[in-house]
């Protein structure tokens, strides 16, 4: 393949050179914070994703859902007319089937495409949508009767951040008001290094021929994982470089964690209790009572 202009050797050189410079070995959230799920051209790709039911990366299938929200609803012990808050809601998917049952969803997201998607699909129901960093979230004293914070979106934020998160949830909740807490299970995360590289062209890289060069590595004392990916354009030589940092948790380390919060009488779901979901025996659930 030509590169496209006479400049894209020296850029192309240049990010190889990056790469084998590259801070060896990472640490989490230095080396490698979160994906720019805020940027519009990043936000746009990744609503693709979300939306594409040949897959359960991004979000699960509708089927899924549907079967997560049924228990959902009971655990929450939510009723037509309950409140919710729905912690990075993405695209609206579980929004849509809990307004569908009479409850009243509030959804946060960092994402535009994601957000606009959610307000267009929920459109006639009881839900509102919110785009913002929920590390800023501040509900203080809306008593809501429940929050959900789902797929393991609680991991990506550093421990301090994710304290900080649990108190701001509680706050947000009336009294007896329960959180459902998703996390993948200590057990099944990755703890071992590995690197990859592939060709491709479009998807959630961009719409472009790229070399997709890929590493994880485990940081043993920080319990926690990191991932980077360097996205080379072979048209042009630029590299942009993503990374995602990932925090795993035993479960009692969860259960201080909430009680630390303000929350009292966690229980514990592993694998959601069996329900019939592709992944569910990748997660552990936690609902807890404000």
């Amino acid at each position: 393949m030509a590169l496209k202009d006479a400049a894209a050797p020296d850029r192309l050189a240049a990010a190889l050179r990056a790469v084998y410079e590259r801070p060896q070995p990472p640490t989490p959230w230095v080396h490698g914070g979160n994906l720019p799920w805020d940027d519009p051209a990043f936000s746009e790709r990744m609503l693709a994703e979300h939306l594409d039911q040949s897959h359960g990366a991004a979000s699960r299938r509708l089927p899924e859902i549907r079967a997560q929200v049924q228990v959902m609803m009971a655990w929450l012990d939510l009723h037509p007319g309950d409140r919710l808050l729905d912690v990075t809601c993405g695209p609206g998917l579980y929004a849509a089937e809990f307004a569908r049952a009479g409850v009243h969803v509030t959804g946060v997201d960092f994402s535009p495409a994601s957000i606009r998607y959610a307000r267009a699909h929920c459109a006639g129901l009881p839900c509102e949508f919110v785009q913002a960093d929920v590390r800023t979230l501040d509900y203080a004293g809306a008593a809501f009767d429940a929050a959900i914070y789902l797929y393991g979106q609680f991991t990506v934020l550093t421990p301090a951040e994710s304290r900080a998160m649990l108190g701001r949830i509680h706050a947000a909740l009336r009294p007896r008001g329960r959180l459902l807490l998703e996390i993948l299970d200590d057990a099944h995360f990755d703890k071992a290094d590995g690197n990859w590289w592939y060709t491709d062209r479009g998807g959630l890289w961009g719409d472009f021929p790229f070399l997709h060069l890929g590493e994880r590595r485990w940081d043993a004392e920080q319990h926690a994982a990191i991932e980077r990916f360097y996205i080379i354009n072979l048209d042009t030589g630029e590299m942009q470089v993503y990374g995602l940092s990932d925090q795993a948790y035993p479960v009692e380390a969860v259960t201080a964690m909430l009680a630390e919060a303000g929350f009292g009488g966690t229980t514990v779901h592993p694998a959601w209790d069996r329900l019939a979901l592709n992944d569910a025996p990748e997660w552990v659930v936690y609902v807890a009572e404000a």
